[in-house]
């Protein structure tokens, strides 16, 4: 491609609208363009690397045998409402209704249509085990869409749902599906890992989420320093607490704490260590008023793990400020369990607490030595606290160490949750109706390259990996428009270097050296050619690679030779 005939919309200066780095990069090298919040218009160089991704995602799934379909993006409302899910996925869900007053939804997700073409076309255990998947456009109504194509409301995702006759069945596809991600994220080129997941609102047994290694992602991710285990910090189950509940030392005493109304104002105004305090945090109930979760100061609330608190609203919804004093009597920042009339759970490491400080219920006020027992009962102890680094794995196979990932798949084993709610059965050997056993698979198309950008950056631009770069090669001749032989020779080299299989990126326009050198780096070819007059004087072009940089002069003619070579070198590493 000529960079004079491409749409290549680079921008000199950082978009006001940009919050992480790949959103800035991708609007500042012209990959997207904001249409509204969460919508975006993909352009040439964007497009092509999510071509790319969908190429290797639809090339391991076939690999691995599924079968690729289109199912309807906008789905009726009378397939939600046989899986329970047209009230229970919440406002996400984007409802909308027809001229004739029929209501649709746009899809999210596929899990209803495909299971009613599985109930209708599959007749005989002998079809099974089989994989449907498609690649196709989603759309979810975030409440706070933002980070870009990162959390947009419409996206391109990758959905594949397997039918099995048994559980054995299933895990055997499960384990496929999770080897063929593995294959497509080496491929990719990005540094990645598998971690036990929350199945959440799509339901099942077991699940594991694909993540990608990078400081901006929004998942934290537990893993052993020393064994396999690796977990969204969401499903870490805490250690029980080492201590146990001692007898009380104190005498409880109410203290002035004005202006105090987070843990760390607290602890400076009364000397005392966020370990010794407790927060007491109020939720919705499922049946109106609030439930009290009480947590240790130090520690944060894990949200999935307070959602299996009984008799929670679910999704879990924090109460507003006017509902928290309309039951506690005082705002968010001085409330505890002393006096406090609402259903209540403590977490297991602050049940073993004793003289420690809480709120009392009172703007303005706190009590200091409260005691379990003593003081106020002691509520049904939970794990609702988020593990931290250095404490040991669940497993005892070393100790927790946490990163940030960016979610880019997840594969769940749904078991019957669908079939048995939309009848969808197969006849076995004997001709008995069995509900289908489900596996789902879902891979974020959109986010992908996001996510390539957040891990493969510098200061200067993107650092794509060979496979999903939207070129390969980005050839740049000096003074084009003022040297006939410059000129010659770089058109035969670009006609070469396409004949030889290889994207090139010609830049063809009649712009300074350095425009050239900035945008090529920022938009993050990984391999560059410099063509000159000395250079063809000596016969050779300049080489550099933009992943660290590494320089080399290469003879003119073998430089096509050379560089296919280093490109399938690169390529088949990732591949192997």
């Amino acid at each position: 491609m000529r960079t004079s005939r491409l749409l290549l919309a680079t921008l000199k200066e950082d978009p006001s609208e940009a919050e992480i780095i790949s959103h800035r990069l991708m609007l500042r090298a012209g990959l997207i363009r904001r249409l509204a919040a969460g919508l975006y218009s993909w352009l040439p160089l964007g497009q092509r690397v999510v071509n790319k991704v969908a190429a290797i995602v639809r090339q391991e799934m076939d690999r691995a045998g599924a079968q690729e379909i289109v199912m309807p993006a906008i789905q009726p409302s009378e397939l939600w409402q046989e899986s329970g899910r047209w009230n229970q996925f919440g406002p996400e869900l984007l409802r909308l209704a027809d001229r004739h007053q029929r209501d649709f939804c746009i899809g999210p997700t596929h899990e209803e249509v495909v299971t009613d073409i599985a109930r209708r076309e599959i007749r005989s255990y002998r079809q099974l085990p089989l994989n449907l998947y498609q690649i196709q456009t989603k759309f979810r109504d975030e409440v706070r869409p933002r980070f870009g194509v990162m959390r947009s409301r419409e996206f391109v995702m990758k959905d594949a749902y397997s039918f099995d006759m048994d559980a054995a069945g299933l895990a055997k596809s499960y384990a496929l599906m999770h080897d063929a991600y593995v294959r497509i994220f080496e491929r990719i080129g990005l540094d990645f890992r598998v971690v036990d997941a929350d199945p959440g609102a799509i339901g099942g047994s077991r699940s594991q989420e694909f993540h990608v290694l990078a400081d901006s992602g929004e998942d934290a991710i537990a893993f052993s320093t020393s064994g396999d285990y690796a977990a969204n910090l969401e499903t870490v189950p805490s250690a029980p607490p080492e201590t146990t509940l001692a007898a009380p030392g104190q005498a409880m005493e109410k203290v002035a704490t004005p202006d105090a109304h987070t843990i760390d104002e607290l602890c400076q105004q009364l000397n005392v260590a966020s370990s010794r305090c407790v927060k007491t945090l109020l939720v919705r109930a499922a049946q109106g008023g609030c439930i009290a979760l009480v947590v240790r100061g130090d520690d944060q609330l894990n949200e999935v793990k307070a959602s299996r608190v009984p008799g929670i609203k679910l999704p879990l919804e924090f109460a507003g400020e006017e509902q928290v004093r309309q039951a506690a009597g005082a705002g968010t920042g001085s409330l505890g369990p002393v006096g406090l009339h609402l259903p209540c759970y403590v977490d297991a490491h602050a049940a073993v607490l004793a003289d420690f400080v809480s709120g009392a219920n009172e703007d303005g006020y706190h009590l200091r030595g409260v005691n379990w027992h003593r003081d106020v009962a002691l509520p049904e102890a939970m794990d609702l606290r988020n593990v931290k680094e250095g404490e040991k794995t669940p497993d005892g196979n070393g100790e927790i160490a946490i990163a940030r990932g960016i979610e880019v798949g997840h594969i769940f084993q749904l078991g019957a949750k669908y079939s048995v709610a939309m009848n969808a059965t197969c006849p076995d050997e004997t001709g008995r109706a069995i509900p289908f056993e489900m596996g789902c698979y879902g891979i974020g198309i959109t986010r992908i390259p996001a996510a390539a950008i957040e891990q493969c950056h510098d200061e200067r631009g993107i650092v794509w990996p060979t496979a999903i770069a939207p070129y390969q090669v980005v050839l740049l001749p000096m003074n084009l428009a003022k040297s006939t032989r410059v000129r010659e020779a770089a058109q035969a080299l670009y006609s070469e270097l396409s004949d030889a299989g290889i994207e090139v990126l010609f830049d063809d326009r009649p712009v300074r050296p350095g425009v050239m050198f900035a945008e090529a780096e920022l938009i993050g070819i990984p391999h560059r050619l410099v063509l000159g007059e000395r250079g063809l004087d000596r016969n050779e072009i300049e080489y550099k690679r933009r992943r660290d940089g590494a320089e080399e002069k290469v003879p003119l003619d073998q430089v096509v030779k050379w560089l296919r070579s280093l490109i399938n070198t690169e390529l088949l590493r990732v591949n192997a």
